[in-house]
């Protein structure tokens, strides 16, 4: 008898608690998004299972030495699987729509306002009361404004590694979402006749300017804002071996095999920090909203900076291009080309929103390091 007590003690089934049954239904729902309605399968579906390891009660994959014990201290404290990641998406992206047209690097710029402007919406709910947020927590969720995951889950790990879960799940949820959250803002924003507005072919960029425009941006970047350099350095690393053609070994493994099995271990060492205590709070609630706000904000940004070029220019530029200033790569681009095509079929943005879509990257990892340099200095 002694020993069927014993045994079951030691079952999951005695030792669960309700934060982790609910923490594992939580995963189980981040795999239905994932697999039935496709939303961001490749980090969600590990995400997803991590989370339900995780909460295995009498499990020991969250003590010292575990699974996901190594796999979060080893790579996602550390930084280490989101740099490995943004070196892989330097090697997928093409820096020629925004070397052919280097306006609309303002386009990616303004997309970042929506990051500023919930950090200080954070630090306001915080003042008042509302949630209890520090600044380190602001300007982490802030970071979801620029709808890049890694480089949220950098800045993340560095300044508030307790809200790393939800502020992942956020990031890439968003991301998940462009499709069905920017086209009413985009609309909105713009009239018929605008999202009419044809551009003229881009020229042709040269092998020595792709070469030459990554080596200059980090050494640019580096010098201002060291900050910002681990992000924005494999980043450029991974472009410049695909474009200088001489390491396309290097480029390929880069692009395919590496990233995708940092992406496993990055789910999963994500997927960790889903824990009942850390996931079910107000605060998470309070991310989630303010997530969505800063993406809106972003997108909106984006779009009426255009606007203000158009009157500043004579060379027009289709404002819906704007909203792909959220680095969304390369999806916020594909759906303002969708939502261009709706008012003129003949009118093709992709390669256009291509500029502002990679300077939102390079925005993104620019506005990482300063809220890591200015929160670390507080």
């Amino acid at each position: 008898m002694e020993n069927l007590l014993s045994l079951w003690a030691s079952s999951g089934l005695a030792q669960i608690a309700g934060g982790q049954a609910v923490m594992m239904i939580v995963g189980f729902v981040l795999l239905y998004l994932a697999i039935s309605r496709g939303f961001e399968p490749l980090l969600l579906v590990p995400i997803g299972f991590g989370t339900v390891l995780a909460n295995m009660p009498g499990t020991d994959f969250l003590e010292v030495g575990g699974l996901l014990y190594m796999i979060y201290h080893a790579g996602i404290e550390t930084g280490l699987f989101p740099l490995l990641i943004f070196m892989g998406v330097g090697a997928m992206t093409d820096f020629g729509p925004l070397l052919a047209n280097p306006k609309t690097l303002l386009l990616g710029a303004a997309a970042q306002v929506g990051i500023f402007t919930t950090v200080l919406g954070a630090v306001a709910m915080s003042h008042f009361g509302i949630l209890d947020f520090s600044i380190g927590d602001a300007a982490a969720i802030g970071i979801i404004g620029g709808a890049d995951g890694p480089t949220a889950i950098f800045v993340t790990s560095k300044l508030a590694p307790e809200l790393l879960g939800p502020i992942a799940v956020a990031a890439y949820s968003y991301m998940a979402l462009v499709p069905i959250i920017q086209p009413p803002i985009m609309k909105a924003l713009t009239t018929e006749s605008e999202r009419k507005i044809a551009m003229v072919q881009l020229r042709p960029v040269s092998k020595a300017e792709r070469i030459v425009f990554p080596l200059t941006l980090l050494v640019l970047v580096a010098m201002l804002l060291p900050a910002a350099a681990p992000l924005l350095g494999m980043f450029c690393f991974g472009n410049l071996m695909k474009e200088c053609g001489v390491v396309n070994r290097l480029s390929d493994t880069v692009q395919n095999a590496l990233i995708n099995i940092v992406t496993i271990f990055l789910g999963l060492g994500v997927g960790s920090k889903m824990s009942a205590d850390k996931f079910l709070n107000p605060e998470t609630m309070g991310i989630l909203g303010l997530g969505a706000v800063a993406f809106c904000i972003g997108t909106a940004s984006g779009v009426l900076m255009a606007k203000l070029m158009n009157l500043l220019s004579k060379d027009k530029v289709n404002p819906l291009i704007g909203a792909a200033g959220v680095s969304a790569v390369p999806m916020a681009a594909r759906v303002a080309n969708k939502v261009g095509l709706e008012s003129n079929p003949h009118n093709f943005l992709l390669m256009h929103a291509m500029g502002p879509n990679v300077a939102g990257v390079i925005g993104s990892a620019v506005a990482a390091g300063v809220m890591i340099n200015l929160v670390s200095g507080m």
